[in-house]
């Protein structure tokens, strides 16, 4: 498995509320694979995290939406936390970065409440994802075929559920961001057939 991200530059999607642990972890294991990482968001300066019950860290933002474009980047990331990607699907800028990425067939990962961006996105239609159990309905209804399970791979889209099953998303996100572009219509992809986990 390639697990070399030297010369790759990943976006992590977030603001105010994001979790801290989503956030943090998927970046360092990004790094620890040689990605260059810019937490992105709707302003500079910095967010305030999110931290199980409470507010925790000051995060630095690299870039802001009005700075970037998915062709900017390798791969794209959406942490959860409740608070962020809901605020953040109400701004036609991050909504319309994660539709770029998805047009441009570049790998994408996101768990727990991140992929409520797809759905604003309107790019979860016909995909294997999971997520956070309360966001089910939210998918099913926008198309996609819901899965319980610590981690889904469907042609480059990376999905979890939440933390506990960071060790997993993690090791598949970077696999995912390594292989690079995974076209959407594929026949016998991989994804498919290997097991999940």
């Amino acid at each position: 498995m390639n697990h070399d991200l030297s010369g790759k530059t990943i976006a992590m999607l977030a603001t105010d509320g994001v979790e801290q642990q989503e956030l943090e972890e998927p970046r360092e294991a990004l790094q620890k694979a040689g990605a260059t990482v810019h937490v992105v968001s709707v302003h500079g300066g910095s967010i305030r995290a999110w931290n199980h019950r409470d507010w925790g860290d000051e995060i630095a933002v690299d870039r802001t939406l009005d700075e970037v474009s998915a062709e900017d980047y390798d791969g794209l990331v959406v942490p959860g936390g409740v608070m962020s990607p809901d605020a953040l699907r109400t701004h036609p800028g991050a909504v319309s970065l994660v539709r770029e990425f998805d047009q441009a067939e570049k790998p994408m990962a996101s768990l727990c409440h991140g992929p409520w961006m797809m759905v604003e996105a309107d790019v979860v239609n016909g995909r294997r994802l999971t997520s956070w159990p309360s966001l089910r309905t939210d998918l099913v209804h926008a198309g996609a075929q819901w899965e319980d399970s610590e981690v889904v791979v469907d042609c480059g889209v990376v999905t979890s559920r939440g933390p506990d099953d960071l060790p997993a998303f993690c090791a598949r996100m970077v696999e995912e961001m390594a292989e690079g572009r995974h076209p959407r219509h594929r026949s016998g992809s991989s994804d498919q057939a290997r097991p999940q986990g």
